[in-house]
């Protein structure tokens, strides 16, 4: 049988939209849910790496990405107190020699806007709240609080750390409090031009970093700080703050940064949530993509563009003509669960480098920096080729037949 798929994508944050969107290229028939009356990205800036830029490039987005992103010069790590240079990492232009292409700095919006601009609305249900997910037969159905069931070949559970689908597969489960808060605020350059700035900068203290870096084509500076807290009091994972918290957070950092910190406007906060590494993602005809699947610390800014892997993955898979479902499911988890699990307990080992509070553990941590600076600039601060340096657009599904050609969709407009 020769059929296509269908498939239903619950959640449309960056993960499900880049789904539809892959699905989409291949000809395949798919339909996205979103909770929400519209697309939205909580947050400010997302580091886009070249593993994750390989597949914004392949959708047709190089053009759109080149408008709206910013190419930092480098990566500078500094000392929080002193603002001692540790380690730089050359980036435009080393990255594409190294990697293929460049690394890009986004707003998440932006980036969302990209990804949803090429799904057909008709393909999208909007207020869509799924309340569970089920195995029927050779199919899976989604059922919604307020609209109709719907029956695919396959669904997928895009719908982020909270996932509902992931609780219908595997009972519920909350996620852990990792102790660390997390800030998030823009500074526009309208207003400060002073802080925009054509490297990104790593201030790492005891107990917490703060990262600097300019998105939206240089019109604007992100700016995330973490902090690390005992509790989060918050029912929701992000509440507004102030910049005067998030200063009380850095109170004794060096000038610099809290000179930025005090230019910062609508400042959120985040608790940071983790899970362990799954040993499964489907059942059946479902799976689970992106945060669902693997929610991470942004310690090595790769939650998005894991994500984005996810989907262009799975698309691949899904769109082999004649490949069973749950084959597809099972190559899928084969490729992406030991890359994801690794990068997941990476990003817990960065974090734990980067808020070091002994000032003996701090010095030999700078000085490796500086040694490996010394041998190979590549070699200090992001150590992460392993990391950009893989293609998912150059997966091919075991045994299978892949399309001869895959042709970029015309953006569409609703």
């Amino acid at each position: 049988m020769n059929r296509k798929l269908r498939v239903g994508v619950i959640g449309g944050g960056i993960g499900g939209a880049a789904l539809i969107a892959s699905l989409r290229q291949r000809g395949m028939e798919a339909h996205l849910f979103e909770r929400t009356a519209a697309f939205r990205e909580v947050g400010a800036g997302v580091q886009m790496s070249p593993n994750a830029v390989k597949i914004l490039y392949a959708l047709g987005l190089r053009d759109t990405l080149d408008r709206l992103g910013y190419v930092p010069e480098a990566v500078i790590g500094r000392h929080w107190r002193t603002g001692r240079e540790n380690f730089r990492t050359p980036q435009a232009g080393a990255c594409r020699r190294m990697f293929g292409t460049d690394c890009y700095h986004l707003h998440r919006a932006d980036l969302l806007a990209m990804l949803v601009n090429l799904i057909n609305p008709r393909q999208v249900t909007m207020n869509a709240h799924c309340i569970s997910v089920t195995n029927h037969g050779q199919t899976a159905v989604a059922r919604f609080s307020d609209h109709e069931d719907f029956e695919a070949d396959v669904i997928v559970g895009a719908d982020g750390v909270h996932s509902v689908v992931r609780d219908s597969l595997f009972g519920a489960e909350a996620p852990l409090f990792t102790g660390n808060i997390c800030w998030r605020a823009v500074i526009p350059a309208a207003l400060h031009p002073e802080f925009i700035s054509p490297v990104t900068a790593v201030w790492q203290g005891p107990n917490g970093h703060v990262v600097t870096y300019a998105i939206s084509g240089g019109n604007a500076q992100n700016i995330v700080a973490v902090s690390e807290t005992p509790h989060w009091m918050a029912e929701s994972w992000h509440v507004p703050s102030t910049r005067e918290e998030m200063l009380q957070a850095f109170a004794g950092w060096h000038p610099d940064v809290l000179r930025e910190l005090s230019a910062a406007e609508s400042v959120f906060k985040w608790g940071l949530f983790d899970r362990d590494p799954m040993e499964q993602w489907s059942k059946g005809h479902i799976t689970l993509l992106g945060d669902a699947a693997h929610p991470m610390l942004p310690f090595l800014a790769q939650g998005a563009a894991m994500a984005l892997e996810d989907g262009y993955i799975l698309a691949s898979l899904l769109a082999v003509p004649g490949i069973d479902a749950t084959e597809a499911l099972h190559q899928y988890e084969a490729e992406r669960m030991p890359r994801t699990s690794r990068v997941q307990l990476s990003a817990r080992a960065r974090g734990k480098r980067f808020h070091l509070t002994s000032p003996w553990q701090q010095f030999k941590r700078d000085f490796s920096y500086k040694l490996k600076t010394i041998l190979s600039p590549h070699a200090a601060g992001q150590e992460a080729h392993w990391v950009f340096s893989y293609d998912a657009t150059a997966f091919r599904p075991a045994g299978r037949r892949v399309a001869s050609s895959v042709s970029a969709p015309e953006p569409v407009n609703g």
